[in-house]
């Protein structure tokens, strides 16, 4: 065998080994993020449709897109809140702090699905529109029933309200 041959073998089992060590820590990083989106969907539960954690807006975000609707308006989102009421009948609506003292009515989509009544408090992720209305007298009162409101609270309900609402399709409790 000549001096370049041999060279050249040497050469590309150099190559070789440089691959498959590329190859072995390019498989080490996916395993990694694999196990990161494993420990991020253990930290939730999940309600109504499979949603992801990822790309969700803030409360601050999410007030900021309210703002810019009109009654009417609807917007394809999801963002993160903190839970601070639920409905205690079955858990068949919440509502939502935006980081301005607001609020947000959320119920779900076709009625498919319930959270826990005792969430309040909790960190959730909502997928879903966001729209805002203006609210009946005869739906607050309703809600504010549901919600375990006093007789003297209810009454104080006389006028309609405009209201920032959402539909969830998917919702994630953070555990």
């Amino acid at each position: 065998m000549d001096l370049e041959f041999l060279r050249d073998m040497k050469n590309i089992n150099i190559l070789v080994v440089f691959l498959l060590l590329l190859g072995a820590c390019n498989a080490q990083e996916a395993k990694k993020k694999d196990e990161n989106k494993a420990d991020m969907a253990m930290e939730y539960r999940s309600f109504g449709e499979k949603i992801e954690v990822e790309k969700s807006l803030s409360e601050k975000e999410m007030a900021q897109k309210f703002d810019g609707l009109a009654v009417s308006d609807t917007l394809d989102t999801k963002f993160t809140a903190t839970v601070t009421d639920v409905c205690q009948a079955k858990g068949c609506w919440m509502k939502l702090s935006l980081n301005d003292n607001r609020e947000i009515m959320v119920k779900f989509k076709d009625y498919g699905f319930f959270v826990p009544k005792d969430i309040t408090g909790k960190e959730v992720i909502v997928n879903g529109k966001a729209f805002v209305e203006a609210m009946s007298i005869e739906n607050q009162k309703h809600y504010a029933k549901d919600g375990g409101k006093s007789e003297e609270e209810i009454a104080k309900i006389t006028e309609p309200k405009k209201t920032y609402s959402f539909e969830a399709d998917g919702v994630l409790l953070k555990e």
